[in-house]
């Protein structure tokens, strides 16, 4: 995937790598039910899946590759130590999804619902998050690679200790946010919503643009116990 070139107050540019798409194959097999259903161990290779009912499964080990869930719902689903590789979720419901130790490459994630889902101590690499609800959300101890979200809800979600060095939000509702504890030099934030957000001080080395500066100063300010006034307020 090409890279893009981005400028930078200094005048200079960087590039940006992309991240890069599910590497999917020219024809699937549809996915059906019971036969090819979530459980511990379970492996979806080269599957479509639509409207399929995963909500409320449990399983350990399950490999999801080279796969399409399109009006899927995986709610209140439990994962562990999964692996998701070239896979596309189009409108799919993962709210309230748990993953505990799961890793995603080169997967995309496009107008779904998930709202409350947490990814636990995973890592996820050339991932995609396009107009998704992730409100509530939790990526404690995660890791991220060259990973983009783009017009997300992100209010009130977590990433405390979380490597987000390889992440970008663009155009993301990140009011209320933690970020206590996370590693973000490099990270790359623009034209999001920052009021309200925790563990400002982790936002070290991130790259930011002037409107959501605005927003964040204040919330700094609280935060070093600054108190901002206006030019004609009595001394």
């Amino acid at each position: 995937m090409p890279a893009r070139a981005e400028r930078h107050g200094n005048g200079k540019r960087s590039s940006v790598r992309q991240p890069s798409l599910p590497d999917l194959p020219e024809s699937l097999t549809a996915g059906r039910l019971p036969g090819d259903d979530l459980t511990d161990g379970a492996v979806h290779l080269a599957l479509a899946f639509d409207g399929a009912d995963f909500s409320g499964r449990s399983a350990a080990g399950a490999e999801l590759d080279q796969c399409t869930y399109r009006n899927v719902d995986l709610s209140q689903a439990a994962l562990r130590r999964a692996m998701i590789r070239d896979v596309s979720f189009d409108r799919c419901d993962l709210a309230n999804l748990r993953a505990r130790d799961s890793s995603a490459y080169r997967a995309s994630f496009a107008g779904c619902r998930m709202t409350g889902m947490s990814w636990l101590n995973g890592g996820m690499r050339d991932v995609t998050f396009s107009d998704c609800r992730m409100d509530f959300a939790s990526f404690r101890a995660s890791t991220f690679k060259d990973v983009v979200f783009t017009g997300c809800r992100l209010d009130q979600a977590e990433f405390g200790d979380a490597d987000l060095s390889g992440a970008r939000f663009e155009d993301c509702d990140l009011s209320g946010a933690q970020f206590s504890d996370a590693r973000m030099t490099g990270t790359r934030l623009t034209r999001c919503e920052l009021t309200g957000i925790s563990g400002v001080t982790s936002l070290r080395g991130a790259v930011i643009t002037s409107a959501g500066a605005v927003a964040l100063a204040f919330t700094l300010a609280n935060a070093l116990g600054i108190t901002i006034a206006d030019d004609d307020d009595p001394a």
